[in-house]
């Protein structure tokens, strides 16, 4: 794991690389943005670059694996399996949707926000919890 949470101030690998570790689970190498920190929740675009999600996010989603804090830094992101995550409110086995918080998921239905691909598997403390996921995707309009 500790691999994993590497940050990287020049990229040592292709972006958008991915890799799978012992456990099964799937990561991707991203470029980071300001605040980011682990267990952040982000949406990627076809360059690699990543944004934290807020309402109305659009595009494939990851979660951070590490605090990749600047566009100058480089990590890996956790797109398939089983992760910690930054949430506000949820329990187990519970829908996903981004917030207005960035980079924070929740389970308060908001019709064009579900994360797709992505099952709360934990009750929620000291905002994180345990997340199934399976390259989540948010699509920025009514899906549920």
């Amino acid at each position: 794991m500790a691999f994993f949470t590497n940050v990287d101030a020049t990229q040592k690998f292709r972006l958008g690389t991915i890799v799978k570790d012992t456990a099964g689970n799937e990561y991707i190498y991203l470029k980071g943005v300001a605040s980011v920190v682990a267990e952040d929740w982000v949406v990627y675009d076809e360059a690699f670059v990543t944004t934290r999600t807020v309402a109305n996010s659009l595009g494939p989603v990851a979660i951070a694996m590490a605090a990749v804090d600047a566009t100058t830094k480089f990590g890996w992101f956790g797109v398939s399996g089983k992760f910690a995550g930054d949430v506000a409110t949820g329990g187990d086995n519970a829908k996903v949707w981004v917030t207005s918080t960035a980079g924070r998921v929740d389970n308060t239905d908001v019709a064009v926000d579900l994360v797709s691909n992505a099952v709360q598997r934990s009750a929620t403390a000291s905002n994180s919890a345990t997340f199934q996921i399976r390259y989540p995707f948010c699509l920025n309009e009514v899906y549920n």
